[in-house]
């Protein structure tokens, strides 16, 4: 891995608090979270309050927090795990990392702790090369470069704004798919990070994820959300419409998307079986979802990612809203959050 050279202090971490003791979540991570800023959000549906041990640097929001801001109408959008994007919103910092909070520090091959932050810092600071791909993965890996017949004038990459990271034991599956493999457990460590190429889509997951929020923040958004939508990852979709989302404005944009490496531990939780009756809407949808965004090509006059994110809505309305009122909804959210994001960045 190249040397990271970034400061600590442009870095948060989002926590979305879905239980509100966080005492052995951060106790595993203290190691790697002790360093940096934390933005803790506590899910405005449980009860009781937070706790966390000492030694961290941190900032917490509740339900009051967020009626504050973004006042009470609107206050739904940030609920389980979709209130992890109010501290995308409130950051100041040009990286954010975010960490579900059922998932602890993996180990490599070698029975190493995995620096999941350093790695994503270094995902985001090495090039994406989106326009051509490597055959032996992220050429700016150690130990790896370009192959023969990679054409020259694309090596020097393009800025990476999105990292996405994988997950050992618990992968993060669909719930018909873990319902039908109840045993079924990931334990393949993939020493590899990859550049996800231009114009291919991909299911984001949200569990492990960092990004660059100068360069598409605003396309981080909470918008999809399903009638019976649960606390658990198997009962969302959330991620996935927004993944959707952030991968065609960087595609427009001239960004790279990479995924493999970091690799976190996640744990057991929640009943495969009795998500599947909240998920299968989501599941069913995905099938309009994504020729969708396949087809998506957005406009010369989109330069920023607030301007793609108002593109996408309006097509969105347009070719999915006679589908599904969900879809809607959906658009409408997302031109929300982009006056949203724009007023309480101007504050700041």
């Amino acid at each position: 891995m190249s040397q990271v050279s970034v400061r600590d202090d442009e870095v948060d971490i989002v926590i979305a608090a879905i239980e509100p003791d966080l005492t052995s979540f951060l106790e595993e991570w203290r190691a790697v979270f002790s360093r940096f800023h934390l933005i803790i959000i506590k899910d405005p549906d449980i009860k009781g309050e937070l706790k966390i041990p000492g030694g961290f640097n941190y900032d917490t929001y509740t339900k009051a927090d967020i009626q504050q801001i973004i006042g009470p109408s609107n206050a739904a959008t940030f609920s389980g795990y979709s209130c992890r994007y109010f501290g995308y919103l409130l950051s100041k910092k040009k990286y954010i990392i975010s960490i579900d909070d059922d998932c602890i520090p993996a180990k490599d091959t070698k029975g190493i702790q995995v620096d999941a932050i350093a790695q994503h810092i270094n995902n985001l600071l090495t090039p994406a090369t989106p326009f051509f791909f490597n055959t032996l993965y992220d050429p700016f890996c150690k130990g790896a470069d370009f192959v023969r017949g990679y054409p020259f004038s694309l090596r020097n990459g393009v800025s990476c704004a999105l990292s996405c990271g994988l997950w050992l034991n618990l992968a993060d599956l669909d719930a018909p798919t873990q319902a039908l493999k109840p045993e079924l457990r990931n334990t393949r460590y993939v020493d590899a990070v990859l550049t996800v190429p231009a114009r291919a889509m991909m299911p984001m997951s949200g569990i492990n994820i960092a990004f660059d929020r100068e360069l598409v923040g605003p396309a981080l958004l909470p918008s999809f959300k399903l009638a019976k939508e649960g606390k658990f990852r198997w009962e969302t979709v959330e991620d996935v419409w927004t993944g959707m989302c952030v991968k065609v404005v960087c595609d427009h944009l001239g960004y790279g998307v990479k995924t493999g490496l970091p690799y976190v531990w996640r744990k057991e939780r929640g009943n495969a079986i009795e998500s599947l009756k909240k998920e299968w809407e989501g599941v069913k949808l995905m099938e309009e979802v994504v020729p969708f965004f396949q087809s998506m090509k957005l406009t010369p006059a989109a330069k920023t990612a607030e301007d793609c994110v108002i593109e996408i809505a309006a097509a969105v309305k347009e070719q999915l809203g006679r589908i599904d009122p969900v879809f809607t909804r959906a658009a409408d959210s997302m031109v929300e959050w982009v006056q949203l994001w724009k007023t309480v960045k101007t504050r700041t």
